[in-house]
C-alpha cells in the first residue's frame, strides 16, 4: 500500500491534464499577456571571453568560455566552458537541436571536472551548526545525458523528459581548516543517474526575460535504486509570478514545493554505511574531527532513508548561504525580487571577443526566506531570510550575466553565475 500511495504521489497524472487545460483557455481568451517578440530567436551571438565565477560553499576562479547562439541563424546554441580555480575542468554543450523547427527540440551535454572540493554540512534540516561540515574533495567527476522537449503554443507549454548519468571519484574528507580526516583508499566511486519528467505552463510576456505574467514548472526527478542508496523521486512545483512595476521594471514573486518520496530505502545500518565508505571514525584521534566523521555517517543514512529535495543556499536560492547549505527531504521557499531595468534597448555590440545584441541592463533588489526538514510538520518551524541587490546583463540570444551579493545570519556571500535565479 505504501508504494502504491508512493507512486501515486511522485507521478500525479492530473498534472499533465492541467498544464494542458490551462495552455488551451489561455489560447482561447484575451486575458493572456502577449508576447513581447518571437519566442525562437535566430539572431547569432558568439562570445569567447575569461569569465570569474564565485560560487559560495564551492569556491571561486576563472573560466573561459566559449559559444555560438542561434548558430549559423538557426535556433541551435554550442558552448563549451574550461573552469580553472577551485574547480578544475571543461564542459561541452549543444542546446535546441530541432528535429521539428519551435516544436521539438533536444540537448546533450557532457562534463569532466578533474579537481574539485564540495562542502558538506554534517546535520540536516535548518537548526545544522554552521561552522560542522566536512569538504569532501573529489576527482574524475564526469557526467553526461540529455533532454527532449516539445513545446507547444509559442513556448506556453512545454513538457520534457530528460535522462543523466554520473560518476564521482571521492579521495579524501577535509575539515574546516582543510586538515584530511579520512583518505579513501584508491578513491570511493559513486555512480548514479536520474530520469527526469516535467511540464512548464508560461503564460508570461516572454519565455527568456519575463516581465508580466505567471509561470508553473512541475518536474519529477527519478533516482533509481544503485547500491546500497535509496530509490527515491523528487517532485518539484515551482511557481512564479511577475507583475510590471512602471513601464519596464518587473516584481518577480517566487514560491518552490519540493519533496522527496522514497520508494525504497538505502543502507540504514551506521556501522555498515561506515564500513562500506571506508570510515573507521572510532581511528581518529581528534576529538572535533571524528565527531565530523560520525555526523557524516548520519547524513549519509538519514539521506538513505528519507531522501532528499532541493536544497537552499548558493546562487539560486538563499543566496547569502553556501551551496547546500540546508537540505532535507521536504523544502519550501519563497523569494521577491524587484527588477530594475535600467534599459530597454536593440543595441548590436561585436567587440572581437563577444558578439550580440544587448537588450536590457538591469539592477535588482530581492528578499527570500526558505525552510527544510525531514518531516512535512517540521516545515517552518525555523527558517533562514537573506536578502540583497543585483546587476544583470540581458542579450537578445538569451544569455543573462548575472552578479549577486547577499547577506543573512552567516554573513555575505557573493555568486557571479548565469541566468535568472530561481530558474536552475
Amino acid at each position: 500500500m505504501r508504494a502504491q500511495a508512493t507512486r501515486r504521489a511522485c507521478f500525479p497524472g492530473w498534472w499533465l491534464a492541467l498544464l494542458l487545460t490551462i495552455s488551451v483557455t489561455a489560447q482561447a481568451t484575451d486575458w493572456v499577456t502577449e508576447r513581447r517578440k518571437p519566442q525562437f530567436e535566430t539572431e547569432t551571438g558568439y562570445a569567447v571571453f575569461p569569465f570569474p565565477y564565485s560560487l559560495p560553499g564551492i569556491g571561486s576562479g576563472l573560466t573561459a568560455v566559449g559559444g555560438v547562439s542561434n548558430a549559423f541563424n538557426s535556433y541551435t546554441d554550442i558552448y563549451a566552458v574550461l573552469l580553472g580555480g577551485d574547480i578544475q575542468g571543461a564542459a561541452l554543450g549543444v542546446s535546441e537541436i530541432h528535429a521539428v523547427p519551435q516544436h521539438l527540440f533536444f540537448d546533450v551535454g557532457y562534463s569532466d571536472i578533474s579537481k574539485g572540493v564540495f562542502r558538506s554540512y554534517n546535520e540536516r534540516g535548518m537548526d545544522s551548526d554552521p561552522k560542522h561540515f566536512t569538504d569532501i574533495e573529489v576527482s574524475s567527476v564526469r557526467a553526461y545525458g540529455g533532454r527532449m522537449t516539445g513545446s507547444f503554443l509559442q513556448r506556453r507549454l512545454e513538457l520534457y523528459a530528460a535522462r543523466y548519468l554520473f560518476g564521482v571519484t571521492v579521495e579524501s574528507i577535509r575539515d574546516k581548516d582543510g586538515n584530511i580526516i579520512l583518505k579513501a583508499e584508491d578513491g570511493f566511486k559513486l555512480r548514479g543517474g536520474q530520469n527526469i519528467f516535467g511540464g512548464r505552463v508560461d503564460l508570461t510576456d516572454d519565455f527568456s526575460d519575463p516581465r508580466r505574467g505567471l509561470r508553473v514548472d512541475t518536474s519529477g526527478w527519478h533516482a533509481p535504486k544503485r547500491g546500497n542508496g535509496p530509490e527515491y523521486t523528487l517532485v518539484d512545483i515551482n511557481t512564479t509570478a511577475y507583475l510590471p512595476m512602471g513601464k519596464r521594471s518587473t516584481l518577480a514573486l517566487n514560491y518552490l514545493k519540493s519533496d522527496a518520496y522514497v520508494q525504497r530505502e538505502g543502507l540504514t545500518d551506521r556501522a555498515a554505511v561506515a564500513g562500506e565508505l571506508g570510515f573507521d571514525c572510532a581511528a581518529i584521534a581528534d576529538a572535533g574531527d571524528r565527531q565530523n566523521c560520525e555526523e557524516y555517517i548520519d547524513n549519509v543514512v538519514a539521506a538513505n532513508r528519507h531522501g532528499s529535495a532541493s536544497n537552499l543556499g548558493g546562487a539560486n536560492r538563499l543566496r547569502a548561504f553556501a551551496e547546500g547549505r540546508f537540505h532535507g527531504a521536504h523544502t519550501r521557499f519563497i523569494g521577491g525580487e524587484f527588477r530594475w531595468n535600467l534599459t530597454d534597448e536593440f543595441t548590436p555590440f561585436d567587440i572581437v571577443i563577444v558578439k550580440d545584441v544587448r537588450t536590457t541592463v538591469q539592477l535588482a533588489f530581492f528578499l527570500e526566506a526558505g525552510t527544510t526538514a525531514d518531516r512535512n510538520d517540521q516545515l517552518w518551524d525555523d527558517m533562514r531570510l537573506s536578502g540583497g541587490v543585483g546587476a544583470r546583463v540581458i542579450t537578445a540570444s538569451g544569455v543573462v550575466f548575472r552578479g549577486d551579493v547577499a547577506g543573512g545570519r552567516e554573513g555575505v556571500a557573493t555568486s557571479v553565475w548565469f541566468d535568472y535565479p530561481w530558474e536552475f
